[in-house]
């Protein structure tokens, strides 16, 4: 695996090859999963299960999708981009075949659901990981085209579903986009990385280590210390004495040399390995730093009040338009591919938008989601088809601020640990996509309506805004008690210039 080195690397050049690369591995991965809508009627009818049941098929997918970051994101940190892409097309495409030979909706949840999820949350990754290490100054466009490609595949795929589906039937329709999603292989061919992953520098210390092996024990040099020694010609060997320094730590000394007089190096070595084992695990360590951060945290319980509510449009918006007798079956363009249409451009304009340095992109975020909220709360009292298709549009923009979830990230916590911060806030975000549908189904099953259902994820979606934008004020900010760093000030006060983020690590 050729690495690319150099700072050259950044902002152009080949850079835009990872950008069609991973934009054809989302469109790929994520065509099936965002236009699950059109799927959702046919399982209905096969399977005769409630809604709320069948819905955990479309939510567990994109759940599983995001609550998987932080493995998914430290298997590109240990792999490489470029092989993870590759296991992720064997996932999306195994989870798609093996659902068409499902003979329930449990069947369909472990392998649409789980299978696929885990497939989609690698691609997701590896693209968003590769994409940040080749764009510096551009990011928030790059990732905006990126992860357009997701919208593009969700418009294309809802009708070819659905011309499948006429065509060959369900199994059929779920054999040839499987088979299509193999192709996710050869989306990995472009994706050289910029550094060796973890894996390989591990592997090269390992052999460095072998060909050079380390005497098991090492007799410390002593050191003469007395203030009356002076350094004369016949006195060299005492000033070259003097002048040697000891690497070792003096409570290493005293353990080798009890060891040695022991005879009990090897349980030594196994005791300290235990209580290595048994120290405080650094990344538990960090993620709680990370969420006593108010302004990281009211990210994240955004992000799951967002996704608690804005995921089941995907889902249901066909079946409220046929709920509602306000069309006959599915349209020539489906309500799902319209949104999916809509999430794309959002992501491009506000992309765009965020790399503005008079944009503070915190607050651009808060009010996409007030915009969501507000055409949620809408659709209840929507009695056309057209209004539908508005309000459709209307939500897919907005919710393309998914393209700015990595970018707020490296403002909220620096670019040193956007790792695992981001895979902390996808994991809110696939609790509340998973929860989100089967809420919304249960609603309909009990009520025998959408009504309830869109109220509670238009209020949870509204208040997920107005929420962010008053816990991320500058006021609070002024209180907390470490005061600001440079990286929240810059989040907090949009006159403030853009964060210069010199080096990119990974994203999830």
């Amino acid at each position: 695996m050729g690495a690319v080195k150099g700072e050259g690397a950044l902002d152009g050049g080949w850079g835009w090859m990872i950008v069609v690369a991973s934009f054809m591995a989302q469109f790929l991965s994520f065509g099936s999963p965002q236009s699950v809508g059109v799927l959702y009627p046919e399982w209905l009818s096969a399977f005769q299960e409630g809604k709320g049941m069948t819905a955990w098929v479309g939510s567990m997918v994109s759940g599983v999708a995001l609550m998987s970051s932080p493995v998914c994101s430290a298997c590109v940190e240990n792999f490489g981009a470029r092989p993870v892409t590759v296991f992720s097309g064997v996932m999306v495409a195994g989870g798609l075949m093996l659902s068409a030979f499902a003979p329930s909706v449990s069947f369909l949840i472990f392998s649409y659901g789980i299978v696929v999820g885990i497939g989609c949350g690698l691609a997701y990754a590896a693209t968003l990981t590769i994409t940040c290490q080749y764009f510096d100054k551009r990011r928030g466009l790059a990732l905006g085209i990126v992860t357009t490609g997701s919208s593009v595949g969700g418009f294309i795929y809802a009708t070819l579903q659905n011309e499948l589906i006429e065509l060959f039937g369900l199994e059929g329709c779920l054999l040839i986009i499987g088979a299509l999603s193999l192709n996710l292989m050869v989306c990995a061919g472009p994706m050289r990385p910029l550094n060796l992953p973890g894996y390989y520098l591990k592997q090269r210390a390992a052999l460095q280590r072998t060909e050079e092996p380390e005497p098991l024990y090492t007799k410390p040099t002593a050191i003469i210390i007395d203030s009356d020694l002076k350094t004369t010609p016949a006195s060299t060997d005492n000033a070259a004495t003097i002048k040697l320094m000891i690497s070792k730590e003096p409570s290493e000394l005293q353990e080798r040399e009890g060891e040695r007089k022991g005879g009990t190096w090897v349980c030594s070595i196994m005791a300290r390995a235990i209580k290595k084992r048994m120290r405080p695990s650094r990344y538990l360590c960090e993620t709680v730093e990370l969420l006593q951060d108010h302004v990281f945290m009211a990210f994240c319980i955004a992000m799951f009040l967002f996704s608690l509510g804005a995921s089941p449009t995907v889902l249901f918006m066909e079946d409220v338009a046929q709920s509602e007798g306000l069309i006959d079956g599915i349209a020539l363009i489906p309500l799902v591919s319209i949104v999916a249409m809509a999430t794309g451009i959002g992501k491009l304009i506000l992309g765009v938008l965020a790399d503005m340095r008079w944009v503070n992109s915190l607050y651009l975020y808060a009010l996409t989601l007030i915009g969501t909220g507000v055409a949620l709360l809408l659709i209840p009292v929507c009695k056309s088809y057209l209004c539908l298709q508005v309000l459709s549009a209307v939500i897919g923009f907005f919710s393309g601020n998914w393209s700015l979830t990595s970018y707020i990230t490296t403002k909220i916590v620096g670019i040193e640990r956007l790792s695992q911060a981001h895979g902390i806030l996808m994991c809110f975000g696939g609790f509340g996509i998973t929860l989100g549908p089967p809420v919304v189904g249960w609603y309909f099953d009990w009520t025998g309506s959408y009504d309830l259902a869109f109220y509670f994820s238009g209020t949870c979606v509204l208040v997920s805004g107005l929420f962010l934008f008053l816990a991320t004020l500058p006021c609070w900010t002024k209180m907390s008690k470490e005061g600001n760093s440079p990286v929240e000030e810059d989040v907090n006060t949009s006159q403030q210039p853009a964060l210069d983020c010199d080096k990119v690590a990974s994203v999830a």
